[in-house]
């Protein structure tokens, strides 16, 4: 199936989103969000340095990918909006990690449905809704929002938690609807500890240094997540429904190789 890649401009402010009538919903071909050859169509946000201003090279394109080093925390965040589409990343981790999470578990993620101002969260990220990338974690489904009705989500969980999160139950779980925190993947380790290399015994996530393919179809209100071809999360009545796309960096390597969005029922392109 072929590809391309778009980047259309947007005429509101660069500190705030275009509106929802502005949301991309991908052509039958498909959209490649990262070209392999630069960051068009993306800008920078690095905490206490704001939009396009990264010294540190915290965010590069080399050989085809999108190499994130984690020394600073931020993202890379879509030009456009976009809604229902099924978004398909390939990453994987490299060795180095940062600051205070040197010896913490790799961490990073994908957000999605991403609105509001740049930096609208902790002065790093805009509010959102994340598929979570974090060695034994990836696949969990956080709120990154203002603790309103604004920003949630609804899940099918099991009916005790585990460490103080809710736990998908993808048959037979029980409603819960969060605003904040977040909703662990199936098969999360209950014995999972952030440290550097851990691994569970139900993990679909591959080893460091091979590649994932995490999947986000964002349909409506209704979020899927998929890791290397199983589903380990789901969610639906989400708020908000629509929004940009940010890659973050959390003090961990990671590259990134693909980033591409098909319509609603269609297969990866090989």
């Amino acid at each position: 199936m072929k590809l391309y890649w778009i980047a259309l401009p947007c005429l509101a402010m660069s500190l705030f989103i275009c509106g929802a009538d502005a949301a991309v919903t991908p052509p039958p071909e498909g959209i490649h969000l990262f070209n392999g050859k630069d960051l068009g169509g993306w800008y920078t946000w690095i905490k206490d340095r704001g939009r396009d201003t990264d010294p540190k090279k915290v965010f590069t394109v080399q050989d085809g990918m999108l190499h994130i080093t984690g020394e600073e925390w931020g993202c890379v965040t879509s030009v456009e909006e976009y809604e229902n589409y099924h978004l398909i990343a390939e990453f994987k981790w490299g060795e180095v990690t940062h600051g205070n999470r040197v010896d913490k578990a790799r961490d990073s993620g994908i957000l999605v449905n991403s609105v509001g101002e740049d930096g609208g969260y902790s002065g790093i990220w805009m509010q959102s809704i994340e598929c979570q990338m974090i060695e034994g974690g990836t696949g969990d489904l956080l709120v990154v929002g203002n603790d309103t009705d604004a920003y949630q989500l609804t899940a099918d969980v099991a009916a005790e938690k585990v460490e103080g999160s809710h736990v998908f139950q993808p048959e037979g779980g029980v409603p819960v609807t969060i605003k904040g925190g977040r909703i662990n993947w199936w098969g999360r380790d209950p014995a999972w500890k952030d440290v550097k290399g851990f691994r569970g015994k139900q993990d679909v996530e591959k080893p460091i240094g091979e590649w994932n393919v995490l999947e986000c179809i964002v349909a409506g209100d209704t979020i899927t997540v998929i890791l290397n071809g199983q589903v380990v999360n789901k969610c639906y009545k989400v708020r908000p429904s629509a929004g940009r796309i940010q890659i973050q960096s959390e003090a961990a390597e990671v590259f990134v190789r693909k980033l591409d969005l098909m319509p609603l029922g269609a297969k990866a392109a090989e």
